[in-house]
C-alpha cells in the first residue's frame, strides 16, 4: 500500500512532535516507530527524508563514544527546535 505525500508529511509532523517533546533525549528509531504505531523500515525513511532536509540529527555513538553498529538515535537539529519552542511560547502567550 502506497501512502499519499500529505500523509508522509503528516506523519513527519508527527515524527517531529516527538522528538520535541522528548528534547533532548535523543530517541531510537525503534522507539519513533512505537510511538507512530508504524513500521521500523518505513519509519527510517522518512527520518533519513527529515535528516537530509536538516530538520534532525542523527547520532550513531552512544554515551561513550563506541559506535553503534545496525542502530541510531534521532535528535532535532538546533534551528527546528528553536522554531519549535517559539512555535510553543505564542500558543502559550495566546491563551
Amino acid at each position: 500500500m502506497k501512502l499519499s505525500d500529505s500523509k508522509k508529511e503528516k506523519i513527519c509532523e508527527h515524527i517531529l512532535g516527538i522528538l520535541f517533546l522528548n528534547s533532548p533525549k535523543p530517541l531510537f528509531t525503534f522507539e519513533i516507530a512505537k510511538e507512530t504505531a508504524r513500521d521500523e523500515e518505513f519509519i527510517k525513511s522518512l527520518l533519513i527524508d527529515l535528516k537530509k532536509k536538516g530538520l534532525i540529527q542523527e547520532i550513531k555513538k552512544n554515551s561513550e563514544g563506541k559506535d553503534y553498529l545496525k542502530r541510531s538515535r534521532w535528535v532535532l537539529s538546533d534551528k527546528t527546535y528553536q522554531i519549535y519552542k517559539k512555535k510553543q511560547e505564542s500558543l502559550i502567550n495566546n491563551y
